[in-house]
């Protein structure tokens, strides 16, 4: 066999090996972003928020891809009955399984508050920031009389990475937990939650309760029972969330 050829040979079985790389490169990237895919999908919308039956806020939020995992971002306007205007803001980064890797929110009204959360291994570091406060002392953070503004470091820590981040006045962040709940199990099934705005974790159990209906429309309900109260998710086909009601509070969550 001459050179020529010997040489022609190697060439074809190095360009064969390095197309068969590519296309297992290829292969995994598919098989990833089938997996991430599956429990999100993108969504975008607006939020109409009312209290017994009265319009008292609007909230605009987008779920989509962020990198290797995935962002749910929201903004709500609020503005209750003989109550100051508020804005809230949340932005919360999601592993592909639903675990959260970060989250950050303000809240503007009469002073303009803010967090920021990084979650490792089922323990959230939140670093608690308020206008124009300083560093708490060890006695001011314990202090519940305490009048002055102050800002601090807390650690919390859980049992499991998969937390469920349920902020108030950001609905939003139920469709983020309607995707993450075991839709092939079904069931009841606990997640731990924290509330970032009252810096209170806690533990939540949700359940598919099958059709449900509102306003003469047919739904998907969930169920999302705490310690003080029942909410119920109405979700179309696709599970995405049409609706969230709050009977107990008198508080209805549309789309629009």
């Amino acid at each position: 066999m001459s050179t020529g050829v010997r040489r022609s040979m190697k060439f074809r079985k190095t360009v064969a090996a390095a197309a068969l790389a590519m296309l297992a490169f290829a292969a995994l990237t598919l098989a990833a972003q089938k997996s991430s895919s599956t429990l999100f999908a993108q969504d975008k919308g607006k939020l109409t928020i009312k209290l017994d039956g009265q319009t008292v806020g609007h909230e605009d939020f987008e779920i989509a891809p962020s990198g290797a995992g995935w962002r749910a971002k929201g903004t709500a306007d609020i503005k209750p009955p003989e109550s100051p205007a508020s804005k809230i803001s949340g932005t919360l980064t999601l592993q592909p399984d639903g675990a959260p890797i970060s989250y950050e929110w303000t809240a503007q009204a009469e002073k303009t508050n803010g967090a920021h959360i990084i979650f490792t291994n089922g323990t959230a570091k939140i670093t608690l920031e308020m206008q124009g406060a300083r560093p708490c002392t060890a006695a001011e953070i314990t202090d519940p009389h305490r009048t002055q503004p102050c800002f601090f470091e807390q650690t919390l820590s859980f049992n499991t990475p998969l937390v469920a981040v349920l902020d108030n006045n950001l609905y939003h962040q139920y469709a983020v937990l309607a995707r993450v709940y075991d839709w092939s199990k079904k069931g009841a099934q606990s997640f731990p939650v924290l509330i970032p705005q009252e810096l209170t974790p806690g533990t939540i159990t949700v359940e598919s309760i099958g059709s449900a209906s509102a306003d003469g429309k047919s739904y998907e309900g969930l169920k999302v029972t705490t310690s003080d109260v029942e909410i119920l998710l109405l979700l179309d086909n696709s599970h995405r969330l049409m609706r969230l009601e709050v009977p107990a509070a008198k508080v209805s969550v549309i789309r629009e």
